[in-house]
């Protein structure tokens, strides 16, 4: 058997846990992925995996084998795309999870460059706000705003997001124009909520306008769990809403949206690509993440690092 596929197997079913996810992620059967990990350990003299019906764990020289294995694979990766034919054209699959405004407004009418640019990679895309298991799902990289709440992924934080607060003429035609953010709050204006995807509960902004301090949820008849929906909800005159001010700038244009306290100042949202802790970062990632730093940096001119305007709850 092959001892680099074997190499393979075993990463991945350390990672996933599981011999199915593991066979699942490398497109073969479970059959074989077994073969090769036992073939590993038979090699090797040495047990390598605690097996269960419900879990697979790494042995203490499971472990230490692993760490070495990892990064070896990534050498011989690197090895591969030294050669001057591969590192002039990175290549390979490629799966990443963004957020879907960012993927529908920014990265999609960009990509036609970045496949000239890059010919040779496939690109493995999904457009989501939820929650993503890069190892069981064995997913490349996400990009995501707000504060990581994983410390141990790796990450790198690429911008912050400016915000603005919007309503669409329909809903301020119908409820007037709040001359205040504590409207929101207490008043009978409505918000759009948009859900966070651990807590499931609408997220708070925090806001400041000289010495007051506002944080906010407000009081809303919907949320949504998606960047897109929100949008929609609050083009369709649903509430008011809080937006990245790259995804307001389409509707402005067009009237969809009005711009709410232009005079208060409101905490940006970090946003970062994050990858597995013990994932090489290979030639075609890096590009990627190159190419995203360079499209969100047009859209989302660099600004002051944010500062807590008002202490979490």
């Amino acid at each position: 058997m092959d001892r680099i596929d074997a190499m393979q197997a075993f990463v991945r079913v350390v990672e996933t846990g599981s011999f199915t996810k593991a066979a699942e992620t490398l497109h073969a059967s479970r059959t074989r992925v077994t073969q090769l990990v036992q073939y590993l350990e038979t090699h090797l003299r040495v047990k390598l995996l605690h097996r269960t019906t419900r879990k697979v764990n790494a042995t203490a020289d499971g472990v230490a084998y692993y760490e070495r294995v990892v990064r070896l694979l990534a050498d011989l990766d690197d090895a591969e795309t030294s050669l001057s034919a591969a590192s002039s054209s990175p290549h390979g699959r490629l799966r990443v999870d963004v957020p879907a405004p960012l993927a529908s407004l920014v990265l999609m009418p960009a990509l036609p460059a970045f496949h000239a640019r890059y010919p040779d990679i496939q690109l493995d895309l999904g457009a989501s706000d939820r929650k993503v298991d890069l190892i069981d799902e064995n997913v490349d990289c996400v990009v995501r705003g707000g504060e990581l709440i994983l410390p141990s992924l790796r990450a790198r934080h690429i911008a912050d997001l400016p915000l603005g607060v919007y309503a669409a003429p329909d809903y301020l035609a119908r409820a007037g124009s709040p001359a205040h953010p504590q409207a929101l709050q207490d008043g009978h204006h409505r918000v759009i909520g948009y859900r966070n995807p651990r807590t499931g509960t609408p997220l708070a902004h925090a806001m400041r306008r000289g010495e007051e301090l506002l944080q906010l949820r407000g009081r809303h008849m919907l949320s949504v769990d998606d960047g897109n929906a929100y949008l929609a909800a609050g083009v369709a005159g649903l509430g008011v809403l809080w937006l990245p001010q790259y995804m307001a700038q389409v509707p402005l244009a067009r009237g969809e949206l009005v711009p709410l306290f232009d005079d208060w100042q409101l905490e940006p949202i970090p946003l970062y690509v994050a990858f597995p802790p013990n994932r090489h970062v290979s030639r075609k990632l890096r590009v990627f993440i190159d190419w995203v730093v360079e499209l969100v940096a047009q859209h989302a001119p660099a600004i002051q690092p944010p500062r807590q305007l008002v202490p979490p709850p």
